[in-house]
């Protein structure tokens, strides 16, 4: 007699072993792609307050200008933090993800590369 709900589940058990070792020279472009993406999240800091960051953008972009402008239209304060693992994140304060996501899609990044996380 088998019982398939007694077993233990794996949730990477699907990924296979092609996906867990190193890519191969022409899948290094596909893995590369993936990873290109701009990801725009809140983080919450203490009671209403709320902090915005950006991280991954193309490195042809000035982050210090982007930060300059993204401070001006709208009209709040921010910096960047240098972090080993995702290089240079920019932080707002503030809840401004939908405005970085149109002011970057407006600048010529495309909308499917362009993640917004958060509640």
């Amino acid at each position: 007699m088998n019982i398939q709900n007694l077993s233990a589940y794996d949730p990477f058990a699907d990924l296979g072993e092609d996906q867990i070792k190193a890519p191969v020279q022409g899948e290094a472009k596909k893995v590369q792609q993936q990873q290109n993406y701009v990801h725009i999240r809140i983080q919450q800091r203490n009671g209403r307050k709320t902090l915005t960051t950006l991280q991954g953008l193309p490195k042809e972009y000035d982050n210090k200008k982007i930060l300059k402008a993204f401070k001006k239209e709208f009209a709040c304060n921010g910096t960047i933090v240098d972090d080993e693992e995702l290089g240079q994140v920019i932080q707002l304060q503030g809840d401004q993800r939908q405005k970085i996501a149109g002011f970057l899609i407006e600048e010529g990044i495309p909308k499917q590369d362009v993640k917004v996380h958060g509640f």
